[in-house]
């Protein structure tokens, strides 16, 4: 089962959440989360209309999961529709909480923060996929952040990512690749489309894939088996 999360009902979920907190003893442990990934996109932007999960940073006591599963329980809400699974993925920072932003507080128990501008491209680039939506919000940004008349430069980009992920980070050779394409751009409208289209297809060449092939889609193989497809579409 999935669900679409919105920049409009994802508020309402957290301050659900903040509530049932609060029930449980949370006033005597305010929670602290940080938002990533699609949410932090969606709430720090326009351009993105929804994510299937909320991936969160979360600082609380132990009651913080049962408010999750208990408001997941009430609005039907798939299992790990808030997770922190996040923090197992390469795109993960210690340095993430200090480069966070303040976002909204609810109930006086939950002050929720999030990432945006280079950091969260920084962030994008360190995961790089092109089967989701990695590259398409890294030039929605970029758009989104000019027309506020904030340029965000290849090297105040380079400079974030060095300070998540230090200076041997290692940032796959598709997102360099993407990095040195955008630093040649000043509007990044077309690229955006662009973009979507191929992740759109690299999306339906893997669920393609899957359906013919069960089982033999793993992560770490995920890029080898897309290039192939890709390649395969490019010949015929």
């Amino acid at each position: 089962m999935s669900f679409d999360f919105t920049s409009e009902n994802i508020a309402g979920f957290l301050r659900d959440v903040a509530k049932e907190y609060r029930k449980l003893g949370g006033k005597n442990m305010p929670a602290e989360m940080i938002l990533v990934g699609g949410a932090a996109v969606m709430v720090n932007y326009g351009f993105r209309n929804l994510t299937t999960d909320i991936d969160a940073l979360t600082y609380a006591a132990s009651s913080f999961e049962d408010a999750i599963r208990t408001v997941g329980a009430y609005h039907d809400l798939p299992a790990g529709w808030l997770n922190s699974d996040f923090a197992r993925t390469s795109s993960y920072s210690e340095k993430l909480r200090e480069v966070s932003i303040y976002y909204r507080s609810f109930y006086h128990v939950l002050t929720v923060r999030t990432v945006a501008s280079e950091y969260l491209i920084a962030m994008k680039l360190r995961s790089g996929r092109p089967y989701k939506n990695d590259f398409s919000d890294i030039a929605g940004i970029l758009q989104e952040e000019k027309e506020r008349g904030n340029f965000i430069s290849k090297d105040r980009i380079e400079a974030a990512f060095c300070e998540l992920y230090g200076e041997s980070g290692v940032m796959p050779e598709t997102s360099r690749e993407f990095l040195n394409r955008i630093s040649e751009l000043s509007d990044y409208r077309e690229l955006y489309q662009e973009t979507k289209r191929q992740e759109n297809q690299s999306r339906n060449l893997l669920l393609e894939f899957q359906e013919k092939n069960p089982g033999q889609l793993k992560e770490n193989s995920v890029n080898e088996i897309l290039e192939e497809l890709t390649n395969k579409l490019t010949d015929e």
